[in-house]
């Protein structure tokens, strides 16, 4: 691990850290580090139970090893680590930037397919289907939902029963009314600068009623809607420009 590094990004479901190759391309810096949670491209420790509250124990532990606060980036469940982490320990920050922190929002309501996995033997065979055949194969279904395949075969290639294994019992951890009450800490996280993306072409992090937008408090605190997730790999360039933006005002 580069302990100097600036930037550090945590990705998520059901994904591993080739997921950010597009992104870093475009940011064109080389002070930056991936983390990969347990389940998702590390793998689990004995004990360790995949739960919201683990993966936000896990990330801390990995940021204390850091000698200097960092500028903190997720996407899908990274980026509700990213939040937790920015909740519970903003020592560890110099900012923060996450497309989902609609999560959060009081109003926030599972998407079907989360609701899928959060119900026993439902989401057993959801995810089965979802990480079923081969690696080609799987490569082969995410090219065809329009993921560039040189994303899509690394990341097929670490999906396992593991990977499902976490994707269950992360999902089931934060079955609602969990991240409701874990958003009513929401303006903790404005004791450091943060971003919080609305992705346009995704419903999945939004709640019904409106987007969450960052809290506000201490240092700049924006939104930006109007681009695609932090790794929409058709367009790279808008999650990149809005990240340069926000650091810019840091």
């Amino acid at each position: 691990m580069d302990e100097g590094a600036s930037v550090v990004l945590v990705h998520g479901n059901p994904e591993t850290e080739a997921v950010w190759d597009p992104l870093l391309t475009e940011l064109g810096r080389d002070d930056v580090v991936r983390l990969s949670p347990p389940g998702f491209g590390a793998p689990i420790q004995p004990g360790f139970g995949a739960t919201v509250t683990e993966y936000r124990d896990w990330l801390i532990g990995e940021l204390e090893a850091f000698d200097r606060p960092v500028d903190l980036v997720g996407h899908d469940w990274g980026g509700g680590h990213v939040v937790n982490v920015a909740m519970a320990r903003p020592d560890l920050l110099r900012s923060w930037a996450s497309d989902t922190v609609g999560l959060f929002d009081p109003g926030y309501v599972w998407h079907d397919l989360a609701r899928t996995w959060q119900t026993p033997g439902e989401g057993e065979e959801s995810v089965a289907r979802l990480l079923g055949g081969t690696a080609e194969q799987r490569a082969e279904r995410m090219a065809g939902r329009g993921m560039d395949r040189r994303v899509a075969e690394p990341l097929a290639a670490g999906q396992n029963e593991e990977m499902g294994r976490a994707i269950l019992a992360l999902y089931r951890s934060a079955a609602q009314p969990v991240m409701a009450e874990l958003g009513r800490n929401l303006e903790a996280a404005a004791e450091r600068p943060g971003l919080s993306i609305l992705a346009t072409g995704t419903s999945f992090w939004a709640p019904k009623r409106s987007a969450a937008a960052p809290p506000r408090g201490r240092g700049p605190h924006r939104g930006a809607g109007g681009v695609g997730p932090l790794v929409d790999g058709a367009r790279p360039g808008e999650g990149a420009a809005a990240l340069h933006a926000f650091w810019s005002l840091l």
